[in-house]
């Protein structure tokens, strides 16, 4: 037992929720969920089908939160029916169950409607058998109590903890017009007297139930799109490796993989998990897991991520990540986590959806009495369309799916283009940015040194200078130094052995190459030498106001010339820069460079403010800042000396984060370092917000204007009602197109320039 004062431990349970239907049966899961001792937080998700629960170890147990589930009238789904795999089966056997009870529904409910026709003025010929009451009571009776059996179940589950729901509504809806024609059917002298007349409405509550299952039928296939990006990454995953195993190579299944196994990849080949490579070279198309169009070259010591294709050579690797740890893996987590999130909006819709089914019913209960009370002859029949007309056209479907299945299309479609967004709230936050913050190296610059201009003294060749320059500096460690080799390799030249070499820390190195004196470094060393710089001093300085580092360069006691390195912008840092501010936000670029260095690469990127000389600990302190002065503020970092920075902010954007995926201080990771992902998050996120404030508006807005006209408004001034029949339509293609118009974030492509600023 923990000791008194000391924290509790919490535990987190994500549970499947098999037969929810509409956001008021969220509000019951979850106060099922709330209630039960030990929960400190629970959150459903409608598109999902998942209960995400907070809880406290000891005081309650997953079994008893699933018995809550239970007990509310829903379906607690086995842990393996919720991986995605599993769960796309289970949803293809609710498909499957659907669409029987559709089509026999439907099958039995058209000659219903086929015999009822002549009656609603429509002159069609139709057989007389279909005409008789007792032959439509033995069609409907199946419709109503075999295809609409889930609305009675989900009312009944609804009544027992005091509560209401969609099925509510269908249920009482449909019953009334069935039991009110049954009556008529067999017990028609109770109509006789006051003005009634016997009526029957058989085709009224089958053709709404058939309609309602063709809504739901349509809505479930429609989800099952959202959750694509899920089953898209979950096929990257290959079956099999190719494992060396006593100097032997054979193919096992991936899930036998372990640690520090050397794996063989052909040509063509997915990479089976992740590692580093120990021999040989291929490009491998990772455009997959990070979102870059161009294969990536591998050599000897490069990472390489689990999912990937290698199109070119064969190498071996070691394995380093496996199972749940590889990159794939974790990529999986995060989305699935994030489309299970719910956004702050939809906690509003969820709370409004409490209250709304009773508010319906109420409303329907006076619609069937004033119409009853006031309503032309027939009096009762009026009354009883309109009261189902209410309680059918207001099942809150559409305000239920608003928000979750535009969360799953839109971070579905970040994770395809290496853009983890880790829920709705982050969503919610990057479309309401006022700031970027940047940090400079490792985020606007590529993070290591380049060569950027050789300039010579009069009758040196600059090939052969940076020849004799980089074989002196093959012996120093330093980065400018690695810089220089490397762009000389890169020009093709042939690098001389060393034959003396001294480093001067601080200063430069004195090296001899080839039998002749080599001095690379600061002008005070070569000053020390007593070397004259002639004209190349103002080109030292002019590269060095210019943010660039010189090294001035002397050879057999004479200057030859200067090589500049410097921290060169990454390619579209000008571009990001360019759109961020056209997108209306304040670009800050956040340094620990020098100011002279910082404010070179400012002018180079075009940002609005530099804040440079700033020490890693201090960085958050400066987000901060700009928090208190009412910015909205989106940090931008390499997710690992810029942590205290990306928590702080109140949107965290990890660039460049590789196969280190799980970084916990930021809201959304990118995995390659493309900083065109920033200006891709921030915009998908907008458009996303977009969609979510469209769903919601239409349903709320769909209610709010055909409540009034299902009520009979209109007729004292147009003579219109709204068949219960039209309302059991009008409710189902509302739901559809909510989940449709979620779907059309999956054509969103990322274009730089191209940005929409709202």
């Amino acid at each position: 037992m923990a000791p008194p004062g000391s924290p509790k431990r919490i535990a987190h349970a994500t549970i499947g929720v098999g037969g929810m239907s509409c956001a008021s049966c969220v509000e019951a899961v979850e106060r099922a969920l709330r209630r039960t001792d030990g929960v400190l937080a629970a959150s459903v998700n409608l598109a999902t089908e998942r209960a995400t629960v907070d809880y406290i170890p000891g005081a309650t147990t997953v079994e008893v939160l699933r018995r809550a589930v239970r007990e509310a009238g829903y379906e607690p789904l086995a842990a393996e029916d919720t991986a995605a795999d599993r769960e796309a089966e289970r949803r293809g056997r609710e498909l499957t169950a659907l669409r029987v009870r559709l089509v026999a529904a439907a099958a039995l409910s058209l000659p219903i409607l086929w015999g009822s026709l002549p009656h609603m003025g429509l002159q069609v010929w139709a057989p007389s058998f279909l005409h008789h009451w007792v032959v439509q009571f033995l069609l409907a009776t199946p419709v109503q109590f075999w295809a609409g059996w889930r609305f009675y179940r989900g009312m009944w589950a609804a009544l027992r903890h005091r509560t209401a729901d969609m099925n509510t509504l269908i249920a009482v809806g449909t019953s009334a017009a069935y039991g009110y024609s049954a009556a008529a059917t067999f017990a028609p002298q109770w109509f006789t007297g006051g003005g009634l007349e016997p009526a029957v409405y058989y085709e009224t509550a089958a053709i709404i139930i058939v309609f309602i299952l063709l809504g739901r039928y349509l809505e479930a296939l429609a989800k099952g799109r959202t959750s694509e990006a899920i089953r898209r990454l979950m096929g990257l995953r290959p079956r099999t490796a190719h494992v060396v195993r006593g100097g032997v190579e054979r193919e096992v299944p991936v899930d036998e993989v372990v640690p520090g196994d050397l794996v063989v990849v052909r040509p063509g080949e997915r990479i089976a998990v992740d590692g580093v490579v120990l021999d040989g070279a291929s490009a491998v198309d990772e455009s997959m897991i990070t979102g870059e169009s161009l294969p990536v070259d591998k050599a000897a010591g490069a990472e390489v991520i689990g999912g990937t294709i290698n199109r070119t050579g064969t190498f071996r690797f070691r394995a380093t990540r496996v199972g749940a740890e590889t990159t794939l893996a974790q990529i999986i987590r995060l989305v699935e986590e994030a489309q299970g999130s719910k956004a702050p909006i939809q906690r509003l819709a969820d709370r409004v959806a409490a209250y709304f089914v009773p508010a319906v019913i109420g409303v329907a209960l006076v619609t069937g009495a004033v119409w009853l009370a006031f309503g032309p002859h027939p009096a009762l029949t009026y009354a009883l369309l309109n009261f189902v007309a209410v309680l059918i056209i207001a099942c809150p479907c559409a305000l239920g799916l608003a928000t979750p299945t535009a969360i799953m299309v839109g971070t579905g479609r970040g994770a395809e283009a290496g853009i983890l967004i880790r829920g709705g709230e982050a969503l919610e936050i990057a479309h309401r940015l006022t700031a970027v913050v940047l940090d400079k190296t490792g985020t606007l610059t590529r993070g290591a040194p380049r060569v950027t201009d050789v300039v010579t003294a009069d009758g040196v060749d600059a090939v052969e200078l940076l020849r004799l320059v980089a074989s002196a500096e093959r012996r120093s460690e330093h980065p400018i130094g690695e810089a220089v080799v490397a762009h000389a390799r890169g020009a093709g030249a042939a690098l001389a052995d060393v034959e003396q070499f001294r480093a001067t820390p601080g200063g430069g190195i004195d090296a001899v190459v080839e039998g002749r004196r080599v001095l690379v470094g600061t002008s005070s060393l070569l000053a020390a030498a007593g070397i004259a710089l002639d004209g190349l001093a103002a080109q030292a300085d002019a590269l060095a106001a210019g943010g660039k580092t010189p090294m001035i360069a002397a050879v057999d006691g004479r200057i030859a010339g200067v090589i500049a390195v410097a921290d060169t912008l990454k390619p579209g840092s000008r571009e990001v820069v360019a759109a961020l501010r056209r997108m209306g936000l304040k670009v800050i670029m956040l340094t620990g460079d020098n100011r002279r260095t910082a404010e070179a690469v400012a002018r180079e990127v075009g940002v609005d403010q530099v804040l440079a000389e700033i020490q890693p600990e201090d960085k958050a302190a400066h987000v901060e800042a700009l928090r208190q002065r009412g910015e909205v503020v989106a940090m931008v970092g390499d997710g690992i000396n810029d942590a205290p920075a990306l928590a702080r902010a109140d949107l965290g954007i990890a660039i460049g984060a590789g196969t280190d995926v799980a970084i916990e201080s930021a809201d959304v990771v990118l995995i390659g370092d493309d900083l065109r992902g920033v200006l891709t998050a921030i915009a998908l996120s907008r458009r996303t917000m977009r969609t979510i404030r469209q769903n919601l508006f239409w349903a709320f807005a769909y209610n709010v204007a055909l409540i009034p006209v299902a009520a009979g408004a209109l007729y004292p001034f147009a003579g219109i009602l709204l068949s219960p029949v039209l309302a059991a339509l009008a409710m189902a293609a509302s739901s559809v197109t909510v989940v449709t118009n979620s779907l059309r974030l999956r054509a969103y492509r990322p274009a730089v320039g191209v940005i929409p600023t709202s």
